[in-house]
């Protein structure tokens, strides 16, 4: 969840009179990172993964679900029983922005050897497993991205009602503040973002229209002011709060590059990858006890966070803010950072023009300044009193603090000072999956992805508002079989590899005299799986990758094993999460094809994924027969 300081939070109106000195010290603070590491070379390939859980009871007696609220107490026995008293313990934990909410990450970054493949779906069991042994009577680990009935009456144990007219950090009809973690940097994100903004967050996401939903589908608030009557839309699920996109699991990967040109180039190619791996791994198709229309959480996140003015969204002239912003603060990247991708940057980039002149003045070359001064619009959003003043020669809190809260597609991650890290890029939209089998083979994928893109020196760029296009297919219902990408027909241009002549078999007459030329609309069957004439697929690729590397017989099984259900699910063989759910509510005999999802529903749907992903049952359409289990 990025920085995460001790001390005394101040609230919106004080820590605005900070936001131009947190500006001002962060760029010294990156300024003086970047002068002290921007020639760091060779730096070795390391990576990890990050997973989300949620804590959740299943309560058979009463046939419900609810999110357990005591992540803070299982953060610190599972602390206590493994990196506290063993730094090289296999496994760490981190809190999340839920209090029912965890994430574990391996003890020690993955290294640059093959078989370290072999060891990522181990590693996530024993985080299962570990986490697991902590839990109640009746509670369990549950990789899923979006809880059903998240913000419907009763969802938590202990059962805690909204405070939309009391004082508290969100004010919401449907999420009480109990569910916010309690370490005080996440309600005060969730109060200052509401306090910045000048009223709650408006969330709507389009309903799902089934036989029996009215139409239109309209709701009433009971407790509402009047705010929630004037922001919901007709036939959409209103959601008012924080909680509601960041109280959702996700799966992340960071990898550690060689130097920072090398950083820059993985941070642009792999930024063409986020919305098709988004669709891919789609996982999230309810909200507030409702099927939606979306099958990914994207949208709904970024609305969550958006602390823009009415000024900064467009909808009144700028008086008292400096800048119309187009996007919220989590959303797609807003451009490329390498050299190969500068005549890509198609999109209207709005940036401090005083921070963006003193970083060219200090010698920061075009691309990467207009990326800093692009994040540093933002105001800071979470300040503690002991955290203002600051050694920039030596911390990074300021920085960090912005760039940490600018949640994109992509993260492009300056060393932390007087560290022996590295230059990172996070890869960030994936959801996460039920089982670590699944959650292993979308890992070891996007990390085989980089290894391939840096060795055969490819190329996926296409023109950035093609990448935004292609969020907003990425999140509709079903988009990894129906929806069409724009995506790079020759990836090897101008290159010397071994695959120079599938590339111009590949190209069957294609015209690359224009920008326009260079790319197509593609499924993310023709892009993962090849089609003749048109692209030579993602998985033959790395098939023909991993022929030429030295690999043991055992991590190479693992690895195709991977890759097969990879390749199985954008060709629509296997399900994805969210179109497993969809049907496994749409066939549940108390669904009256309303979309309504009930208390019964909801334990059903959770119960079967808890014995799926615990290995007590298997799960054909959503798995196949691909499934190798973690040791």
């Amino acid at each position: 969840m990025g920085l995460l300081s001790q001390g005394s939070p101040l609230n919106w109106v004080e820590t605005k009179k900070y936001a131009d000195h947190v500006r001002k010290h962060g760029i010294l603070q990156f300024l003086n990172i970047y002068n002290k590491v921007k020639d760091r070379q060779k730096d070795v390939l390391k990576w990890g993964d990050e997973v989300e859980y949620m804590l959740v009871e299943l309560d058979d007696k009463n046939e419900k679900v609810r999110l357990v609220l005591n992540g803070s107490e299982v953060l610190e026995t599972l602390q206590g029983k493994g990196e506290k008293i063993n730094p090289n313990h296999p496994t760490l934990w981190r809190p999340e922005y839920s209090s029912y909410m965890i994430e574990g990450t391996p003890g020690q970054p993955y290294g640059g050897t093959m078989s370290e493949f072999n060891t990522v779906e181990d590693n996530m069991g024993k985080r299962r497993r570990e986490a697991s042994s902590v839990l109640g009577e009746n509670e369990t680990l549950c990789t899923v991205t979006s809880f059903p009935r998240l913000g419907c009456s009763g969802f938590t144990k202990p059962e805690c009602k909204p405070t939309p007219v009391e004082k508290g950090a969100s004010k919401s009809l449907f999420f009480p503040d109990e569910a916010i973690n309690r370490h005080p940097r996440f309600s005060t994100l969730t109060r200052n973002i509401r306090h910045r903004r000048g009223e709650k967050v408006v969330i709507n996401v389009p309903i799902f229209k089934d036989k029996n939903t009215p139409s239109p589908f309209t709701e009433t608030f009971p407790e509402d002011d009047g705010e929630a009557a004037r922001a919901a839309l007709p036939d959409h699920i209103y959601m008012d709060a924080m909680g509601f996109g960041m109280g959702n699991c996700c799966l992340q990967v960071t990898f550690q590059a060689c130097s920072i040109s090398e950083a820059r180039y993985l941070y642009d190619q792999l930024a063409t990858f986020c919305p098709i791996v988004m669709a891919l791994s789609a996982a999230s198709p309810f909200y507030r006890g409702y099927v939606s229309d979306i099958d990914c959480r994207w949208g709904v996140i970024s609305a969550s966070v958006d602390d823009r003015t009415r000024e900064e969204r467009g909808l009144e002239p700028l008086k008292n803010n400096k800048f119309r912003i187009h996007k919220s603060r989590y959303d797609s990247i807003d451009s490329y950072l390498s050299c190969c991708g500068e005549k890509y940057n198609d999109i209207e980039l709005t940036k401090d023009e005083e921070i963006y002149k003193q970083l060219l003045d200090a010698g920061i070359d075009k691309l990467l300044a207009q990326h800093i001064a692009h994040l540093f619009i933002r105001d800071p959003l979470s300040l503690f009193e002991e955290k203002i003043h600051l050694d920039d020669a030596n911390e990074s809190d300021h920085f960090e603090n912005l760039q940490s809260t600018n949640w994109q597609t992509m993260r492009f991650k300056p060393p932390p000072p007087n560290s022996d890290i590295g230059w990172r890029v996070e890869f960030r939209p994936m959801e996460v999956q039920l089982t670590d089998f699944e959650n292993s083979a979308y890992v070891v994928f996007i990390v085989l992805l980089t290894r391939v893109i840096l060795s055969y020196k490819l190329d996926f760029l296409i023109p950035l508002s093609k990448v935004d296009d292609n969020m907003k297919v990425a999140q509709k219902r079903n988009a990894v079989q129906e929806g069409l990408f724009y995506f790079r027909k020759d990836i090897f241009k101008g290159c010397n590899s071994v695959f120079d002549s599938t590339s111009k078999a590949a190209q069957n007459g294609v015209e690359s005299d224009g920008q326009h030329e260079e790319y197509a609309l593609m499924s993310i069957d023709t892009i993962i799986n090849g089609k003749e004439g048109v692209f030579q697929g993602l998985i033959p690729i790395l098939n023909c990758y991993l022929e030429n590397m030295e690999v043991d017989v055992d991590t190479r099984c693992t690895i195709l094993n991977y890759l097969k259900l990879i390749k199985k699910r954008a060709s629509g063989e296997l399900m994805t999460m969210a179109k497993w759910m969809r049907e496994f509510v749409a066939k549940h005999p108390q669904y009256k094809q309303d979309s309504v999802i009930t208390n019964k529903i909801n334990y059903d749907l959770l119960q079967k994924c808890d014995r799926i992903a615990k290995g007590e049952e298997g799960c054909p359409k959503l798995l196949g027969d691909t499934v190798k289990r973690g040791k």
